[in-house]
């Protein structure tokens, strides 16, 4: 299932993320774009999991951040782990009332909510190979460019644009 669909109200909510979620997503939306990071939401990777946020740096550097709203969200999911291979760096993101001691120490940590974000803790970089990382861009172009697309699509259908405009 695609994160944007041209059916429903709302075509840029697929409804998976909680409203905790969603919350922590934005907050770390705005400050990569802060950091000059370009961020794209549930990117799924080569091996069929989807990462909660990929970014890329105006120098083309890969982050993965994985998102966990609570203290059994992180007990519930160990997929995070194969993350790895497919960024340069990867990080927790979380909420100000989940413990930070609970994230693996090989990780970075963001503390987040809807207004912004932290850095507490810096990612060790792991560099990806050349093949790895163009792969990974050329994904995250595509998917990017296709979502816009479809977001177009959908505010014609929506009625939010006139397409009668220039």
């Amino acid at each position: 299932m695609g994160l944007i669909s041209i059916h429903g109200d709302h075509p840029l909510k697929d409804g998976r993320q909680s409203e905790r979620a969603l919350a922590v997503r934005r907050g770390m939306q705005r400050l990569l774009a802060d950091m000059r990071h370009v961020s794209l939401p549930e990117l799924s990777l080569p091996t069929g999991r989807r990462a909660d946020l990929v970014t890329i740096s105006d120098k083309g550097e890969i982050w993965i951040i994985e998102i966990k709203s609570s203290i059994e969200d992180f007990r519930a999911d160990h997929k995070w782990s194969d993350y790895r291979p497919h960024c340069d760096r990867l990080f927790f993101a979380t909420l100000r009332d989940v413990p930070a001691e609970i994230f693996p120490e090989e990780c970075g940590l963001f503390l987040s909510d809807s207004y912004g974000a932290e850095m507490i803790r810096d990612a060790p970089e792991h560099r990806l190979p050349p093949a790895t990382r163009k792969s990974m861009t050329l994904n995250f172009s595509r998917i990017a460019a296709t979502r816009l697309m479809h977001a177009e699509w959908a505010s014609v259908t929506l009625g939010l644009e006139n397409p009668n405009q220039d």
